[in-house]
Protein backbone atom coordinates (compact mmCIF):
# COMPACT_ATOMS: atom_id res chain seq x y z
CA UNK A 1 0.00 0.00 0.00
CA UNK A 2 0.72 3.48 -0.46
CA UNK A 3 0.45 6.48 2.18
CA UNK A 4 0.20 10.20 1.06
CA UNK A 5 1.40 12.21 4.08
CA UNK A 6 2.77 15.86 5.61
CA UNK A 7 3.11 16.70 8.75
CA UNK A 8 2.51 15.34 12.50
CA UNK A 9 -0.75 13.92 11.59
CA UNK A 10 0.54 12.13 8.78
CA UNK A 11 3.63 10.58 10.39
CA UNK A 12 1.75 9.36 13.49
CA UNK A 13 -0.73 7.38 11.45
CA UNK A 14 2.26 6.58 8.88
CA UNK A 15 3.71 4.92 12.34
CA UNK A 16 0.86 3.38 12.89
CA UNK A 17 0.47 1.58 9.30
CA UNK A 18 4.66 0.67 9.44
CA UNK A 19 3.87 -1.20 12.50
CA UNK A 20 0.52 -2.75 11.37
CA UNK A 21 2.38 -4.14 7.71
CA UNK A 22 4.81 -6.22 7.33
CA UNK A 23 8.61 -5.90 5.41
CA UNK A 24 7.86 -4.59 2.00
CA UNK A 25 4.11 -3.51 2.37
CA UNK A 26 3.92 0.28 2.98
CA UNK A 27 5.42 3.11 0.67
CA UNK A 28 4.79 6.49 2.16
CA UNK A 29 4.77 9.15 -0.96
CA UNK A 30 5.77 12.62 1.54
CA UNK A 31 4.70 16.34 0.64
CA UNK A 32 7.97 18.30 -0.28
CA UNK A 33 5.91 21.64 -0.85
CA UNK A 34 7.19 22.66 2.14
CA UNK A 35 11.29 22.02 1.62
CA UNK A 36 13.00 25.65 1.08
CA UNK A 37 16.02 27.02 2.29
CA UNK A 38 17.48 28.25 5.68
CA UNK A 39 20.73 29.44 6.94
CA UNK A 40 21.88 28.23 3.71
CA UNK A 41 20.59 24.46 3.91
CA UNK A 42 17.87 22.73 2.22
CA UNK A 43 15.56 21.75 4.88
CA UNK A 44 12.35 18.91 4.39
CA UNK A 45 10.07 19.77 7.25
CA UNK A 46 7.68 16.81 6.11
CA UNK A 47 10.35 14.23 5.37
CA UNK A 48 12.09 14.83 8.36
CA UNK A 49 8.65 14.84 10.67
CA UNK A 50 8.19 11.54 9.14
CA UNK A 51 11.99 9.66 9.36
CA UNK A 52 11.96 11.33 12.70
CA UNK A 53 9.06 9.82 13.85
CA UNK A 54 10.10 6.11 12.15
CA UNK A 55 13.18 6.13 14.06
CA UNK A 56 11.29 6.39 17.40
CA UNK A 57 12.96 10.43 17.46
CA UNK A 58 10.09 12.62 17.58
CA UNK A 59 8.84 14.42 20.64
CA UNK A 60 5.50 13.35 21.71
CA UNK A 61 4.43 16.96 22.59
CA UNK A 62 5.00 18.79 19.97
CA UNK A 63 5.66 16.18 17.07
CA UNK A 64 8.30 18.07 15.12
CA UNK A 65 11.89 17.84 15.47
CA UNK A 66 13.89 15.46 17.63
CA UNK A 67 13.40 14.41 21.44
CA UNK A 68 15.87 16.16 23.72
CA UNK A 69 17.16 18.07 21.16
CA UNK A 70 19.06 21.19 22.04
CA UNK A 71 19.27 24.53 20.39
CA UNK A 72 22.30 25.99 21.31
CA UNK A 73 23.28 27.07 17.80
CA UNK A 74 20.00 28.85 17.44
CA UNK A 75 20.59 30.87 20.45
CA UNK A 76 24.07 31.71 19.37
CA UNK A 77 22.74 32.86 15.67
CA UNK A 78 19.63 34.74 17.50
CA UNK A 79 22.46 36.66 19.52
CA UNK A 80 24.66 37.24 16.34
CA UNK A 81 21.36 38.90 15.09
CA UNK A 82 20.21 36.23 12.65
CA UNK A 83 17.30 34.33 11.19
CA UNK A 84 15.73 32.76 14.38
CA UNK A 85 12.11 32.49 13.45
CA UNK A 86 12.21 28.82 12.28
CA UNK A 87 13.52 26.63 15.24
CA UNK A 88 16.61 24.46 14.13
CA UNK A 89 17.70 21.92 16.74
CA UNK A 90 21.43 21.34 16.73
CA UNK A 91 20.86 17.50 15.92
CA UNK A 92 18.60 18.53 13.90
CA UNK A 93 20.74 20.76 12.04
CA UNK A 94 23.02 17.84 11.26
CA UNK A 95 20.33 16.18 8.76
CA UNK A 96 20.13 19.66 7.04
CA UNK A 97 24.03 19.77 6.43
CA UNK A 98 24.15 16.49 5.13
CA UNK A 99 21.01 16.58 2.54
CA UNK A 100 22.74 20.21 1.66
CA UNK A 101 25.93 18.49 1.13
CA UNK A 102 24.67 14.79 -0.82
CA UNK A 103 22.57 17.15 -2.94
CA UNK A 104 25.61 19.09 -3.74
CA UNK A 105 27.07 16.85 -4.52
CA UNK A 106 24.45 15.11 -7.67
CA UNK A 107 22.79 13.33 -5.33
CA UNK A 108 18.75 13.52 -6.08
CA UNK A 109 16.37 14.14 -3.11
CA UNK A 110 14.80 10.54 -3.09
CA UNK A 111 18.58 9.22 -3.47
CA UNK A 112 19.56 11.66 -0.38
CA UNK A 113 16.58 11.19 1.86
CA UNK A 114 17.28 7.32 1.29
CA UNK A 115 21.10 7.35 2.67
CA UNK A 116 19.44 9.87 5.58
CA UNK A 117 16.62 7.29 6.41
CA UNK A 118 19.51 4.28 6.50
CA UNK A 119 21.47 6.14 9.01
CA UNK A 120 18.62 6.20 11.25
CA UNK A 121 17.44 2.83 10.57
CA UNK A 122 14.04 3.44 8.90
CA UNK A 123 13.97 0.77 5.93
CA UNK A 124 10.49 2.21 5.34
CA UNK A 125 10.40 3.70 1.53
CA UNK A 126 9.75 6.93 2.44
CA UNK A 127 9.37 8.68 -0.97
CA UNK A 128 9.54 12.78 -1.41
CA UNK A 129 6.77 13.42 -4.51
CA UNK A 130 9.51 14.86 -6.54
CA UNK A 131 12.77 15.31 -6.61
CA UNK A 132 12.52 18.41 -8.00
CA UNK A 133 11.37 22.04 -6.37
CA UNK A 134 8.10 23.13 -5.91
CA UNK A 135 7.38 24.95 -3.28
CA UNK A 136 3.77 25.25 -1.62
CA UNK A 137 2.45 29.48 -1.96
CA UNK A 138 0.28 31.37 0.72
CA UNK A 139 -1.48 34.00 -1.22
CA UNK A 140 -2.64 36.63 1.14
CA UNK A 141 -5.76 39.16 0.59
CA UNK A 142 -3.43 41.88 -0.09
CA UNK A 143 -1.92 39.98 -2.89
CA UNK A 144 1.33 39.08 -1.62
CA UNK A 145 2.74 35.46 -2.28
CA UNK A 146 4.48 34.08 1.00
CA UNK A 147 6.55 30.93 0.74
CA UNK A 148 4.85 28.39 3.09
CA UNK A 149 6.94 28.48 5.89
CA UNK A 150 7.36 32.11 5.69
CA UNK A 151 3.42 32.06 6.17
CA UNK A 152 2.96 29.18 8.74
CA UNK A 153 6.32 29.33 11.30
CA UNK A 154 7.35 33.52 10.72
CA UNK A 155 3.99 34.60 10.44
CA UNK A 156 2.37 32.52 12.42
CA UNK A 157 -0.43 31.31 10.03
CA UNK A 158 -2.36 35.39 11.47
CA UNK A 159 -2.75 36.51 7.80
CA UNK A 160 -5.93 34.91 5.74
CA UNK A 161 -5.62 32.57 3.06
CA UNK A 162 -6.98 33.69 0.23
CA UNK A 163 -4.97 30.96 -2.44
CA UNK A 164 -2.95 28.23 -2.29
CA UNK A 165 -0.57 27.95 -5.66
CA UNK A 166 2.27 25.99 -6.43
CA UNK A 167 5.90 27.41 -7.58
CA UNK A 168 7.93 25.87 -10.34
CA UNK A 169 6.61 23.32 -12.39
CA UNK A 170 8.25 19.81 -11.21
CA UNK A 171 7.25 16.07 -11.47
CA UNK A 172 6.69 12.95 -9.74
CA UNK A 173 10.21 11.19 -9.11
CA UNK A 174 9.80 7.69 -10.72
CA UNK A 175 9.65 5.94 -7.26
CA UNK A 176 6.77 7.85 -6.42
CA UNK A 177 5.14 6.56 -9.90
CA UNK A 178 6.23 3.18 -9.20
CA UNK A 179 4.93 2.96 -5.88
CA UNK A 180 1.38 4.09 -6.91
CA UNK A 181 1.56 2.17 -10.55
CA UNK A 182 2.22 -0.93 -8.28
CA UNK A 183 -0.50 0.12 -5.22
CA UNK A 184 -3.23 -2.10 -4.36
CA UNK A 185 -4.44 0.72 -1.16
CA UNK A 186 -3.97 4.30 -1.44
CA UNK A 187 -4.64 6.21 2.13
CA UNK A 188 -4.51 9.95 2.22
CA UNK A 189 -3.09 10.25 6.36
CA UNK A 190 -4.91 12.85 8.45
CA UNK A 191 -2.81 16.08 6.78
CA UNK A 192 -3.63 19.09 5.79
CA UNK A 193 -5.69 18.45 2.31
CA UNK A 194 -4.55 21.83 0.70
CA UNK A 195 -0.88 22.20 1.64
CA UNK A 196 -0.07 18.56 2.36
CA UNK A 197 -1.71 16.54 -0.24
CA UNK A 198 -2.41 18.57 -3.02
CA UNK A 199 1.10 19.32 -3.82
CA UNK A 200 1.27 15.74 -4.22
CA UNK A 201 -2.01 15.14 -6.12
CA UNK A 202 -1.51 17.72 -8.19
CA UNK A 203 2.12 16.78 -9.74
CA UNK A 204 1.76 15.60 -13.32
CA UNK A 205 0.18 12.46 -13.61
CA UNK A 206 -0.93 11.56 -9.56
CA UNK A 207 -4.52 12.33 -9.56
CA UNK A 208 -5.34 10.02 -12.33
CA UNK A 209 -3.24 7.33 -10.52
CA UNK A 210 -4.33 7.53 -7.32
CA UNK A 211 -8.20 7.83 -8.38
CA UNK A 212 -7.73 4.38 -10.38
CA UNK A 213 -6.67 3.17 -7.43
CA UNK A 214 -9.23 1.94 -4.16
CA UNK A 215 -8.28 5.30 -1.82
CA UNK A 216 -9.45 5.52 1.62
CA UNK A 217 -8.17 9.05 3.36
CA UNK A 218 -8.62 9.93 7.40
CA UNK A 219 -10.42 12.92 8.34
CA UNK A 220 -7.85 15.72 9.82
CA UNK A 221 -10.85 17.07 11.27
CA UNK A 222 -12.16 16.06 14.51
CA UNK A 223 -15.62 18.14 15.68
CA UNK A 224 -15.17 20.81 13.54
CA UNK A 225 -11.61 21.65 14.73
CA UNK A 226 -8.55 20.87 13.34
CA UNK A 227 -5.94 18.76 16.02
CA UNK A 228 -3.22 20.73 14.99
CA UNK A 229 -2.31 23.39 12.57
CA UNK A 230 -4.63 25.83 10.72
CA UNK A 231 -6.79 23.78 8.52
CA UNK A 232 -10.23 24.72 10.13
CA UNK A 233 -9.49 28.36 9.60
CA UNK A 234 -8.32 27.30 6.19
CA UNK A 235 -11.22 25.18 5.04
CA UNK A 236 -13.35 28.68 5.73
CA UNK A 237 -11.27 31.09 4.10
CA UNK A 238 -10.62 28.48 1.23
CA UNK A 239 -13.78 26.72 0.95
CA UNK A 240 -16.33 29.03 2.68
CA UNK A 241 -18.20 26.65 4.58
CA UNK A 242 -18.18 25.62 8.38
CA UNK A 243 -14.90 23.17 9.06
CA UNK A 244 -15.65 19.45 9.35
CA UNK A 245 -14.73 16.36 8.07
CA UNK A 246 -17.36 16.33 5.50
CA UNK A 247 -15.76 19.32 3.94
CA UNK A 248 -12.86 17.41 3.45
CA UNK A 249 -14.48 14.18 1.98
CA UNK A 250 -15.94 17.13 -0.39
CA UNK A 251 -12.59 18.23 -1.15
CA UNK A 252 -11.20 14.61 -2.17
CA UNK A 253 -14.43 14.52 -4.14
CA UNK A 254 -14.02 11.32 -6.48
CA UNK A 255 -11.00 10.51 -5.37
CA UNK A 256 -12.45 8.80 -2.70
CA UNK A 257 -13.43 5.00 -2.20
CA UNK A 258 -13.91 5.45 1.78
CA UNK A 259 -13.50 8.01 4.49
CA UNK A 260 -12.58 7.35 8.07
CA UNK A 261 -14.20 9.99 10.61
CA UNK A 262 -14.01 10.41 14.32
CA UNK A 263 -17.13 9.43 16.75
CA UNK A 264 -19.82 11.54 16.08
CA UNK A 265 -18.45 13.05 12.99
CA UNK A 266 -21.20 10.59 10.24
CA UNK A 267 -22.47 12.55 7.84
CA UNK A 268 -24.16 10.57 4.51
CA UNK A 269 -22.04 9.32 1.76
CA UNK A 270 -22.27 7.66 -1.06
CA UNK A 271 -19.07 5.29 0.25
CA UNK A 272 -18.52 3.48 3.22
CA UNK A 273 -17.65 5.83 6.39
CA UNK A 274 -15.73 4.63 9.34
CA UNK A 275 -17.03 6.42 12.42
CA UNK A 276 -13.74 5.25 14.88
CA UNK A 277 -11.06 6.92 17.03
CA UNK A 278 -9.13 9.21 15.07
CA UNK A 279 -8.20 10.94 18.17
CA UNK A 280 -4.02 9.76 18.23
CA UNK A 281 -2.48 10.39 21.43
CA UNK A 282 -0.11 7.29 22.20
CA UNK A 283 1.54 4.36 19.72
CA UNK A 284 -1.19 2.11 20.78
CA UNK A 285 -3.62 4.62 19.34
CA UNK A 286 -1.72 4.87 16.02
CA UNK A 287 -1.63 0.96 15.72
CA UNK A 288 -5.58 0.55 16.37
CA UNK A 289 -6.33 3.21 13.60
CA UNK A 290 -4.10 1.68 11.38
CA UNK A 291 -5.59 -1.57 11.76
CA UNK A 292 -8.97 -0.35 11.53
CA UNK A 293 -8.08 0.99 8.61
CA UNK A 294 -6.66 -1.81 6.92
CA UNK A 295 -9.72 -3.92 7.68
CA UNK A 296 -11.74 -0.72 5.66
CA UNK A 297 -9.10 -1.38 2.74
CA UNK A 298 -9.42 -5.40 2.62
CA UNK A 299 -13.35 -4.53 2.07
CA UNK A 300 -13.03 -2.31 -0.45
CA UNK A 301 -10.76 -4.66 -2.27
Amino acid sequence: MVALAGGVGGARLVDGLDRALPPGALSVIVNTGDDFHHWGLRVSPDLDTIMYTLAGMSPRDRGWGIEGDTFQVLEEVSRRGGDDWFQLGDRDLATHLARTRMLASGASLTETTRALCAELGVSRPILPMSDGPRPTLIVTPDGKELAFQHWLVRERARPSVTEVRFGDRAYPSDATREALKHAELVVICPSNPYVSIDPILQLDGIHALVRSKPTIAVSPIIGGKAVRGPLARMIQDLGNERPSAEAVAKHYGPLLQAFVVHTGDRFRSGYPLLETNILIRSAGDRLTLAQEILELGSDLS
